[in-house]
């Protein structure tokens, strides 16, 4: 995502996902105003439309951003290129600080009430035997571990925006500067587990080393399938069911990939009024479970920076986006390379570092206490 600005501070933010072409481009401009209001107003003018905060990608950052903003009685308007909201993909394993963001915006009761608390899990080698177990409230007894639909938990955020908030089927090609100092946006219209999300519904992932190019792209339910009880043919007949089970249109497959933000060599969160939110400025793999989780941390430290910069004048939003990125550096960078280094000890293929993992690292000398540690996040519900 990224954060635009004019005379007035005007966010808008940027998503990285694909942009296609198409046949006319339309623009948005960052348009000054002289007071906050929740709604906003837009404005068609030779095919620009005014807006005073723009949020590109109806993703997990996106909506949260949005609705942390409503709650502070800033309002805002959403760009999405698909035709609906992204509800496609895996349900989510989210921790305590997660909650405590989704507490503070206010959606965590309504969520808690439709998904299952887990306990505990287990970790198997790739043989299917059972290595280790844990019990999440024996190390910590503040935490919260559930598994949320990823559909619902969107549809959940995209329910506390007023009506027409999300603009569907408007792609991002560009952005832009005018002389005057407005921002304009162009656009193109036309590893191996399952979690109980609920009593009737439960989530499989499986996580496997490919080849660097793993060749032409399956979406054949049938063949994917196939594929995934291949992986997993020694371990428990409960999995294969599962996997037998499953409607065809929850079968997907998808390359992991992270980015690590290295100190003086990497892009930073923000340049001038551009700023990065969630998987656009650091995509995680899914071994600790936090690419969702910081996404929604983002949201919440940037709301809070973006509302006391909007009071203090248009000369502090700058700062305020340079603020935000220099509080959540420290926390995203050890994150991203926990997560990698948890996945690759996870992943390796060396026979003697696999016998090591499975009989003595894991059952021996991995607490879960330590490994949770990333999962304490303070967070205040959002006022106005």
């Amino acid at each position: 995502m990224a954060m635009t600005t004019s005379h007035m501070p005007r966010p808008s933010f940027y998503n990285s996902h694909g942009i296609r072409s198409s046949q006319k481009p339309s623009w948005f401009r960052a348009q000054p105003r002289t007071k906050l209001n929740p709604s906003v107003n837009i404005k068609a003018l030779a095919g620009v439309r005014k807006e005073y905060i723009v949020i590109v990608g109806a993703g997990i950052a996106g909506l949260a951003t949005a609705v942390s903003l409503h709650r502070l009685g800033i309002g805002s308007v959403m760009l999405e290129q698909a035709a609906s909201l992204r509800t496609g993909g895996t349900s989510l394993t989210l921790f305590k600080n997660e909650w405590r963001v989704l507490d503070a915006i206010g959606v965590a009761d309504n969520l808690r009430g439709q998904f299952l608390e887990i306990q505990g899990m287990v970790v198997n080698s790739e043989d299917g035997r059972e290595l280790r177990s844990f019990k999440f409230k024996d190390e910590d007894q503040t935490q919260e571990v559930r598994a949320v639909e990823r559909r619902i938990l969107l549809e959940t955020l995209a329910d506390e925006l007023p009506p027409e908030t999300v603009r569907f089927s408007s792609k991002l090609a560009k952005i832009q500067s005018s002389e005057n100092g407005e921002t304009l946006l162009q656009l193109t219209d036309g590893r191996a587990g399952y979690v109980p999300v609920s009593p009737t519904k439960v989530y499989w992932f499986i996580c496997y080393n490919s080849p660097s190019s793993p060749g032409p792209k399956i979406t054949d339910p049938a063949l994917l399938r196939k594929q995934a009880k291949e992986l997993v043919n020694n371990w428990p007949e409960e999995l294969i069911r599962l996997i037998d089970l499953c409607p065809d249109e929850t079968i997907s497959k998808t390359p992991l990939v992270d980015r690590w933000l290295w100190p003086g060599l990497s892009p930073p969160a923000s340049t001038g009024k551009v700023v990065l939110v969630g998987d656009a400025w650091h995509p995680m793999t899914p071994n600790l479970g936090q690419g969702a989780c910081c996404a929604l941390e983002d949201s919440v430290i940037l709301t809070r920076k973006l509302a006391d910069a909007i009071k203090s004048g248009p000369t502090a939003v700058e700062g305020a986006l340079r603020a935000y990125g220099e509080e959540r550096w420290p926390r995203v960078f050890p994150l991203t390379v926990r997560e990698n280094l948890v996945g690759s000890l996870l992943q390796w293929d060396n026979q003697l570092v696999c016998s090591i993992r499975n009989n003595v690292v894991i059952p021996k000398l991995v607490r879960l206490g330590p490994v949770l540690e990333h999962t304490n996040f303070e967070c205040e519900p959002l006022k106005a």
